[in-house]
């Protein structure tokens, strides 16, 4: 009689055969190790090349917390914009997890299809990859486990350490949570970081700290018109969480007005229901978060009806350990850069904007990849080739030559290995381009971007920084001498600005000669 020991277990079998695929675009499914079946190019393959269209299967998002969670699919959906759950269809389901990916995702839900559009230039055999995100089920095949010594497991952050120390080792140093839960929260004082405090809780108490985005509004001339108007607006997906802190209608002497979706959401005027009579839709200038103080309420309430939610006495950010596990990984990713950069010749100075670790951030800005840049003043004998204004300026070339633009951001720049942006000026987009891009184009480059840079920003980057509308950003090495923000000056916390952004300090940054980051005191990073 056969043994039932293994009863219910499957035999082990060699892989199925590969299936043919007839793309144009020059993919094929092939094996990848340790990943399984996956894409590769079965050709060399430009950038900026849209390689795959997939249409997506949508589940609500009754129906997906309901069944969909709870099945193998709950690890390979996409979340859509009106909160339904999209999987992907034909090549998009085969594309594998990378740290650093070639292939930029984009949904469309005007199309209910996701946009794969290669980020750089692919080798004949490569295989391409997309970016799952930061909250992994599996262990990334190149993001290799490091071994952590006893005395690294024990320092109370499961092998996550502070920038310094041995240069050769640094990335050793940044451990990668082998253990502990990812959403289990650090104390302040245990950050490797400091936040500088650019104006007091950033209250946005005046009219002119005010920091707002165009929104489309429509007016309802008969106020019988607005249960209608707000039952269609439940269902027509433009409602998002990130305008969650604005009230719906706004009532100004005896017009009510009621705000659609963000501009940077939607191109083009939402399409209005057929059986209401109302004006065409226009934009309006709203802020981009809660009122915190009574002043800012009235400040912020002289553009649009905003919630008040005042902050708790001490209340701060909260950070997770995965989030700070990620921060430190892009602080390591930026000080290899500009060590790569000394080795070339160039400045040890380089800049990083990573893919977003929240999901509203990413959502926002669509950073499906990152970008990383080095200074280049001396390679290209060019005074402003700094790091941070090659990353920008990297930032406006992909922009400009992005395929497709209509998604809630545009699209960011590829992580090149050991590559700095082109010492020429940046490419100019496409005249005769659909006039929905030239639309998008008007948009700030690094509208909730995080961006990491070595060493803090001179004065004509920190106001590049500004004019880009960058969330925040961290520094390691503090320059005395030139920096602009908080040495010499700190350009967000001016009067006047019209844009403020936050500051974090890597608590050990004063150790550049152990990182090998050493300048003269007097450069303007």
């Amino acid at each position: 009689m056969e043994n039932n020991d293994n009863e219910g277990v499957l035999p082990c079998r060699s892989p199925p055969k590969l299936p043919d695929h007839l793309n144009s675009s020059g993919c094929r499914i092939g094996h990848s190790e340790g990943k399984g079946r996956g894409v590769f190019a079965s050709r060399p393959i430009a950038a900026d090349v849209v390689i795959e269209i997939s249409p997506v299967l949508l589940f609500s998002s009754t129906e997906y917390a309901r069944h969909g969670q709870y099945t193998v699919l709950d690890s390979y959906t996409f979340k859509w914009r009106d909160g339904r759950m999209a999987l992907a269809l034909g090549l998009g389901s085969l594309f594998n997890h990378s740290q650093t990916p070639n292939v930029s995702y984009i949904l469309d839900s005007t199309t209910e299809s996701i946009r794969y559009v290669t980020t750089r230039p692919i080798e004949q055999e490569e295989e391409l990859c997309i970016f799952y995100g930061h909250k992994l089920w599996f262990d990334a095949v190149d993001g290799e486990p490091l071994e952590l010594s006893e005395n690294a497991l024990n320092d109370g952050w499961d092998g996550l350490c502070p920038v310094g120390g041995d240069v050769n080792g640094f990335e050793d140093e940044l451990q990668r949570f082998t253990e502990g839960c990812l959403d289990e929260l650090v104390q302040e004082e245990s950050l490797p970081f400091v936040r500088m405090k650019v104006v007091v809780d950033d209250n946005e108490d005046t009219v002119e700290t005010v920091q707002t985005g165009e929104a489309w509004v429509v007016d309802i001339p008969d106020p019988k018109q607005t249960t209608a108007m707000l039952r269609w607006l439940k269902q027509s997906g433009l409602e998002t969480p990130s305008m969650a802190h604005l009230k719906r209608i706004r009532r100004q002497d005896s017009t009510m007005s009621l705000l659609l979706a963000y501009t940077l959401n939607t191109a083009d005027p939402p399409l209005l229901p057929p059986d209401v009579m109302l004006p065409p839709p226009y934009i309006l200038s709203v802020p981009l978060s809660v009122a915190l103080t009574p002043a800012a309420l009235k400040a912020k309430s002289t553009f649009w009806p905003t919630v008040y939610a005042p902050r708790r006495k001490g209340e701060v950010e909260e950070w997770s350990k995965g989030k700070v596990r990620w921060a430190c990984e892009a602080m390591s990713r930026v000080i290899l850069e500009a060590q790569q950069a000394q080795q070339r010749g160039d400045l040890p100075i380089a800049a990083h904007v990573p893919i977003s670790y929240d999901e509203e951030a990413r959502t926002a800005s669509q950073l499906n990849v990152s970008l990383v840049a080095s200074d280049t003043r001396a390679s290209s004998s060019h005074p402003l080739r700094h790091a941070i204004l090659n990353v920008i300026r990297a930032v406006a070339e992909y922009r400009a030559s992005s395929p497709e633009r209509t998604v809630v951001s545009e699209p960011q720049t590829p992580l090149l290995p050991n590559a700095s942006p082109p010492s020429g000026a940046p490419m100019l987009p496409d005249t005769n381009s659909d006039p929905i891009q030239a639309r998008n184009g008007t948009h700030y480059l690094l509208t909730s971007l995080t961006l990491f840079t070595t060493h803090e920003p001179c004065v004509m980057c920190s106001m590049a920084l500004l004019h880009s509308r960058v969330k925040e950003i961290f520094y390691l090495i503090p320059m005395k001498a030139t920096g602009g923000c908080g040495s010499v000056a700190c350009v967000p916390r001016l009067d006047g600005v019209n844009h403020r952004f936050g500051i974090r300090v890597w608590r050990t940054g004063e150790g550049e000669k152990e990182c090998d980051l050493a300048v003269d005191p007097a450069t303007d990073a």
